[in-house]
């Protein structure tokens, strides 16, 4: 994938995009939706339009406390769509959920002066009142381009997942149904970058209701995506798979296809207890198996693990160092961080687990012989 500098573009429009790096891949999706749109890196007087997660609210309010412009502020993302009340202390309107549809038409009504209760899917104030109009449908990613130069992102082939996991944000943002880019589609767009990378909540499940794998539709996508002669990095990160979508059959096209000789995989716990809680619908069997059957092909599991989750014990803990040691003994990889409650989960109030102080130090031996990367320490930890 080729990632040019980001120049910051004149706006004829008077809308900006408020662009850093780590909203980037959203802005490049929502960049061809807004004719004449420039990027910003600070406020500007028109249109304002950020895209931030939760670890970005707090510096995001104290830009724009900050802020001497004249803007109208419109807020989006994973944060503002589950704090609608929360981001309209600093902003004027807040797109919840996919903003396709909603921003082109919010910005409209922006410009004519119109009633924004006539938008479905945003949030807004009147006469110290929030206001949430009807939700939309779910949009069909064929109708809309995934990026737009000068800003390019990893190709977006799916979106939404059935799975609901309590710590995650995916399912209560693009839903519970899974829905995927034609493969004519996303070919198209892949004709634009040197190499091929993916977004997906789970790349194995491309094609199918996110429960039961299609393969032949992986194969379909991977073998037409062959044919433009370009590396393809499949359920390598910014995406990952399910371990339960791991099989022999799905490794054979990551092994026929695809140039990446690692697999991002999503296991989250060593310990069965803690997988039920937070709804993964798999077991540790299943992540184990996963990781044996990518090592058997040469191909090395970069497992991902949360520590930390909500009551799980110094027990539940040494199964996942257990898991983990077990992993980068046969030759894989572990990713780990520590739980962060996100809002708008099941486990928005839960309280972080404390980190059992064997698990952290085992966890940082793995990491000074390179087989562990992330933050696995709570902030007081750190």
């Amino acid at each position: 994938m080729v990632m040019k500098k980001i120049a910051l573009d004149a706006s004829p429009a008077g809308i900006w995009f408020r662009w850093n790096k780590k909203n980037g891949y959203s802005i490049a999706a929502l960049l061809p939706l807004v004719e004449g749109a420039g990027l910003a890196d600070s406020p500007r007087d028109g249109v304002m339009l950020y895209s931030f997660a939760t670890a970005q609210a707090e510096e995001v309010y104290r830009e724009i406390a900050g802020s001497k412009v004249k803007a109208v502020y419109v807020a989006g993302g994973p944060h503002p769509s589950a704090r609608p009340e929360e981001a309209l202390r600093s902003f004027d309107y807040v797109v919840i959920g996919e903003g396709e549809e909603t921003l082109p038409e919010l910005i409209e009504v922006i410009r004519s002066g119109g009633d924004p209760e006539t938008v479905r899917g945003i949030a807004y104030s009147r006469d110290g009142i929030v206001r949430i109009t009807p939700a939309r449908e779910y949009v069909d990613l064929d109708r809309y381009p995934p990026f737009q130069p000068p800003i390019f992102s990893p190709l977006e082939i799916s979106r939404g997942c059935p799975w609901g996991c309590a710590y995650c944000q995916t399912p209560r943002l693009f839903g519970r149904r899974m829905r995927h880019r034609s493969i004519s589609k996303i070919l198209e767009y892949a004709r634009c970058y040197s190499d091929l990378r993916f977004t997906s909540p789970n790349a194995l499940a491309y094609g199918s209701d996110g429960v039961h794998p299609r393969i032949d539709k992986v194969e379909r996508l991977l073998k037409s995506l062959s044919e433009l002669n370009k590396p393809i990095y499949f359920g390598t990160f910014p995406s990952e798979v399910r371990p339960d979508f791991v099989s022999d059959e799905a490794l054979d096209l990551v092994a026929r296809y695809c140039k990446n000789r690692y697999l991002s995989i999503g296991g989250q716990s060593g310990s069965d207890r803690i997988l039920k809680m937070i709804g993964r619908g798999h077991d540790v069997e299943a992540i184990r198996r996963a990781c044996d059957l990518c090592l058997d092909r040469g191909i090395v599991p970069n497992l991902d693990l949360i520590v930390g989750l909500p009551g799980e014990t110094p027990e539940d803990q040494r199964m996942t160092l257990a898991l983990a040691r077990e992993v980068v003994g046969g030759g894989g990889r572990i990713r780990a961080h520590h739980f962060t409650p996100l809002p708008g989960t099941p486990l928005e109030d839960a309280k972080p687990a404390v980190l059992a102080d064997e698990v952290a130090k085992e966890m940082g031996k793995l990491a000074l012989r390179g087989k562990a990367t992330g933050r696995w320490g709570s902030s007081d930890q750190r």
